[in-house]
C-alpha cells in the first residue's frame, strides 16, 4: 500500500492523530506504549513481550538499517501495531535483506507514519498507557473509538501461553557442558538461551504450562523464568510452579515477567505502571554495590515490595536488590534462604547495552552453590 494512503490513530480517551499507512493495510487494536530506543527496532518488533501492544517509537527516524535475517528475537513480529514519525526512504546497511516497510506488510502488521510521536508520547506519559486503534480503512473517528473501547484491556490478561512454544526444545551448551537448565518460556527471546549456552549450560526450553514433573524430566540443575507479556496477576500456573521449585530449593533465575512471577511466588503483589518502562536506556542501581547499569526494559507491571531492608516470605528472608533510578520501581529480588534471584530487565541486551550480561555468570555461581 502506498505511504500516501491516510491512516487514523484513536486513543481510548478520544485523542486522535492522523498520518499515512505504514506496513500492512487494515485495522488493529492494542495497548499504546512508547519505546525509547534509538536502535534495535527489529528486536523490539519480534519480542514476544510486546504481544497485543501498539508500539510508538520515540526516535523520529525509523527503518534506516532495514531488516536482516539474524537479529529477530523470535519467529515473527509480535507487536499489534507500529507508530513512527519519519520512516526511512531507503535502507542503508550491508546486512539488510529488505526494508522495514516490506517486513511489516509481509507479516500483516498495521502501522501509521507521519504522526507527531513526540506529542503522542507526552500524552501517554501524562495520561498513562491506554487502548488504541490504528486503521487505514476507517475515516470516522467516533466509529473507530467505539471499537477501541470494546477492545480488551491489558490488566488481567493471561498472554504467556499465547506466545510460548508448543513443544519443548533444547539449546545445547557451547563448549564444556557444565549444567542443565529448564527455561520456562513465558515469551522467551532467542538470545537468552544463547547467553545461557555460552556459560556451558544446556537449555531445555519448556512451554509455559510445564509442571514440576516436566522440569524434573529434563534433569535440570536449575530453572530460568523468562520475560513475557500480560498481567503477572493472571500467571497462576507459573507462580505455582515457582513455589514448588522454591520449596524444593531448586536454583531459580527470573527476568522481566519472570521477576514478577518470582515476586508473586514469594507472596508479594504486583501492580500496573502508569506507562511502563520500554527502551534500552533505563538506569538501574544495584543496592548491594551502588553500581548503576544502563539496561534494556519492556514491562508495564511491577512488583510491590519494600525497597529498603529485608522482608520475610514463606520461603525465608528476601530483599529488593535493584531499583530504577528514574522512579524507584523495584527492578530485582534476591532471596537469602533459598537459591533464587531475579531482575526486571533484559540482561541478554537484544537490543540494548551489555551492562547486565554478568547476571548469566551469577546464575552459574548459583548453580555451583556459590550464589
Amino acid at each position: 500500500m502506498s505511504r500516501s494512503t491516510p491512516a487514523l490513530l484513536v486513543l481510548e480517551d478520544g485523542r486522535t492523530f492522523r498520518g499515512d499507512s505504514y506496513g500492512a493495510p487494515g485495522e488493529t487494536f492494542g495497548e499504546a506504549v512508547f519505546a525509547t530506543g534509538m536502535t534495535g527496532y527489529q528486536e523490539t518488533l519480534t519480542d514476544p513481550s510486546y504481544h497485543r501492544q501498539v508500539v510508538v517509537m520515540t526516535a523520529p527516524h525509523v527503518g534506516n538499517t532495514g531488516v536482516n535475517d539474524e537479529d529477530a528475537e523470535s519467529g515473527r513480529i509480535w507487536v499489534s501495531g507500529y507508530v513512527v514519525r519519519d520512516p526511512a526512504r531507503r535502507v542503508s546497511s550491508w546486512r539488510a535483506r529488505r526494508s522495514l516497510q516490506e517486513e511489516l506488510a509481509a507479516q500483516g502488521v498495521v502501522g501509521v507514519s507521519g504522526v507527531d510521536t513526540r506529542a503522542l508520547t507526552r500524552h501517554l506519559r501524562e495520561r498513562g498507557a491506554m487502548r488504541v486503534g490504528v486503521s487505514s480503512v476507517e475515516t470516522d473517528e467516533r466509529a473507530l473509538l467505539e471499537r477501541v473501547l470494546a477492545a480488551p484491556v491489558m490488566a488481567g490478561a493471561d498472554l504467556a501461553r499465547e506466545v510460548s512454544t508448543d513443544t519443548a526444545y533444547v539449546v545445547p551448551a557451547r563448549g564444556e557442558h557444565r549444567f542443565t537448565v529448564a527455561a520456562l518460556d513465558l515469551g522467551i527471546k532467542r538470545m537468552t538461551p544463547v547467553h545461557l549456552a555460552e556459560q556451558g549450560i544446556e537449555v531445555h526450553v519448556l512451554p509455559s504450562t510445564a509442571t514440576v514433573d516436566d522440569v524434573r524430566a529434563t534433569g535440570a540443575d536449575g530453572v530460568f523464568l523468562s520475560n513475557g507479556p500480560g498481567d503477572p496477576a493472571a500467571a497462576d500456573d507459573a507462580v505455582a510452579l515457582t513455589r514448588d521449585l522454591l520449596g524444593a530449593r531448586v536454583p531459580v533465575f527470573g527476568i522481566c515477567f519472570g521477576n514478577q512471577v518470582l515476586g508473586r511466588a514469594l507472596g508479594l503483589g504486583t501492580y500496573k505502571l502508569r506507562y511502563g518502562h520500554r527502551g534500552i536506556n533505563q538506569p538501574v542501581q544495584d543496592r548491594a554495590t551502588g553500581k548503576v547499569e544502563i539496561t534494556s526494559h519492556n514491562h508495564g507491571f511491577a512488583v510491590d515490595a519494600p525497597t529498603s531492608g529485608v522482608f520475610q516470605t514463606p520461603f525465608g528472608a528476601a530483599q529488593v536488590s535493584h531499583v530504577c533510578l528514574n522512579d524507584g520501581v523495584v527492578e530485582g529480588l534476591r532471596c537469602h534462604d533459598v537459591p533464587a534471584f531475579s531482575v526486571q530487565y533484559h540482561p541478554e541486551a537484544a537490543a540494548g547495552p551489555h551492562d547486565a550480561a554478568h547476571l548469566f555468570h551469577r546464575f552459574t555461581e548459583l548453580l555451583e552453590g556459590r550464589g
